[in-house]
């Protein structure tokens, strides 16, 4: 288990990881894991500032011989995705993460692992603890809720910082540099509706769309996973439309930046239909499995008989909504049309949940382009105000603008091909990174982002790759040695 863990190498960094993974850290709940970093920041007797929105600032002075370097800060956010299959029995307010190594790869039992981006904070600690790693003049940076809002980033006053550089340690594949990354937005329908009662007589199940590949909404969601929701919302415009079915309760998705993995509803139909409407779920089990076969190879659709646990919507209602979620853009929206294979614009549809009078609707949308961001936002909120929902956008944050001519890019790409013979991809991603935020405030500062593997992020299938992280270990300790003198 974490015992495991902590006698990987780099030990230092491992032992560094579990520890971090013991305190609970979710989104917008961070109190517990900004106090365990101050408390390690203070304990080295390095300067550490917890800022008013809550962020932690270490900073370090230059090891012996390399006061003259450029000033480098090291950034990476202490939150992580709290996501976990439905049958896992854990609590994140309470529990440390549960590890465990499988071969190349540190995994978690039935929840996110927190990889994400916890062992960018491990490596940042493992620095500033050490005793004998070369450096230049370091300020660390740990932002708080970047998974749910970025606030972190965006409350960040100008001055904290004095570096020159910005190292940020939040990419999830070991040969890329990147250098730009999407914008973001939330879109949030909401409403009310009138129920009507379950026509006597009627048999009420419940529908499961279950075992979903899910994942990153931006850094996978050109891999074309299906999302819980709109299948989920599929059939029941199907079984609505053929038997007349109605619809009691619909629960599908979770946070905004994870593609849904599961949906459940419950709905009645008359019992004239009642054996048609049985069989026409495994044909839809069937036709999905087909489609989506080779993303999500363990889809399931399964159907149970219960009592009905509430009214059922009433008929206008389920007939708008219903339409207004089929209508409503998901995935990929539009791709680069100046960089290849990078997505541009797209959309999670990540909750929907409709239930005794109320609904609500959420999605996330993301754009390297600001103003199709909020066209792309404005279509979707149009679509859900057909169903006659009040719509409200929250969280909006800029993108970043590459800048390949950059000293650090040349750097850090010369480094990559020196150590590993093999040039690294230098790239902007669709994921939204904090490096577009703090630009704001820092417009003067390089930026870049890399990371070690990490598969699965924001779903319970997150792991982590050992030997990469190793290698992202080697690269960054080089990259912090070959930063070059002030001009």
């Amino acid at each position: 288990m974490s015992t495991d863990v902590r006698n990987l190498e780099p030990q230092e960094m491992w032992n560094h990881f579990a520890d971090l993974n013991a305190v609970p850290r979710p989104s917008k709940k961070e109190e517990r894991v900004i106090a365990f970093v101050k408390k390690f920041g203070e304990d080295l007797g390095l300067p550490t500032l917890v800022d008013e929105v809550g962020n932690v600032i270490i900073k370090k002075p230059a090891t012996k011989g390399m006061e003259n370097r450029l000033t480098v800060v090291l950034q990476s956010h202490l939150d992580m995705v709290h996501q976990k299959n439905a049958d896992t029995k854990f609590d994140f307010d309470t529990e440390g993460i549960r590890m465990y190594v499988d071969g190349d790869w540190v995994k978690a039992e039935g929840t996110t692992l927190g990889s994400d981006n916890g062992i960018g904070v491990a490596s940042i600690m493992a620095i500033l603890a050490s005793k004998d790693i070369p450096h230049p003049p370091l300020e660390a940076l740990f932002t708080i809720d970047e998974e749910t809002g970025m606030t972190g980033a965006m409350g960040l006053k100008g001055g904290l910082l004095a570096a020159d550089i910005m190292l940020n340690l939040d990419t999830e594949d070991d040969d890329e540099l990147t250098i730009g990354c999407a914008g973001g937005i939330d879109v949030t329908a909401t409403g009310t509706y009138a129920t009507e009662p379950v026509p006597a007589g009627w048999s009420t199940f419940r529908v499961d769309v279950k075992g979903l590949t899910g994942g990153h909404s931006g850094m996978d969601i050109h891999r074309g996973r299906a999302n819980a929701n709109k299948l989920m919302n599929r059939l029941l415009f199907r079984a609505v439309e053929k038997f007349g079915a109605c619809v009691i309760s619909v629960d599908g998705g979770g946070l905004r930046n994870a593609i849904p993995r599961e949906s459940h509803a419950e709905l009645a139909v008359s019992a004239d239909h009642k054996a048609a409407f049985e069989a026409f779920i495994g044909e839809i089990a069937a036709i999905y499995k087909s489609e989506n076969g080779t993303t999500d190879p363990d889809l399931k659709v399964l159907l149970t008989p219960v009592s009905a646990s509430g009214p059922a919507l009433n008929r206008d209602f389920q007939y708008k909504i219903l339409r207004s979620i089929y209508a409503c853009p998901n995935g990929i929206y539009r791709m680069s049309p100046d960089i290849e294979d990078l997505v541009q614009t797209s959309n999670n549809l990540s909750r929907v949940l409709i239930k005794e009078g109320a609904f609500s609707v959420q999605c996330l949308t993301r754009s390297s382009v600001d103003t199709e961001k909020q066209d792309l936002a404005d279509a979707i909120s149009a679509c859900l105000q057909l169903s006659g929902a009040t719509i409200s956008t929250s969280g909006a944050y800029p993108g970043w603008t590459p800048r390949p001519s950059a000293a650090i890019v040349r750097i850090m790409s010369d480094i990559y091909q020196e150590r590993f013979k093999e040039k690294a991809h230098v790239m902007a991603c669709h994921a939204g990174l904090e490096c577009g935020i703090l630009g704001t405030n820092y417009p003067k500062m390089e930026m870049i982002s890399f990371g070690p593997n990490i598969r699965g992020a924001h779903s319970p299938d997150e792991k982590v790759q050992i030997s990469s992280v190793q290698k992202f270990w080697g690269f960054l300790l080089e990259t912090l040695e070959k930063i070059p003198d002030r001009a």
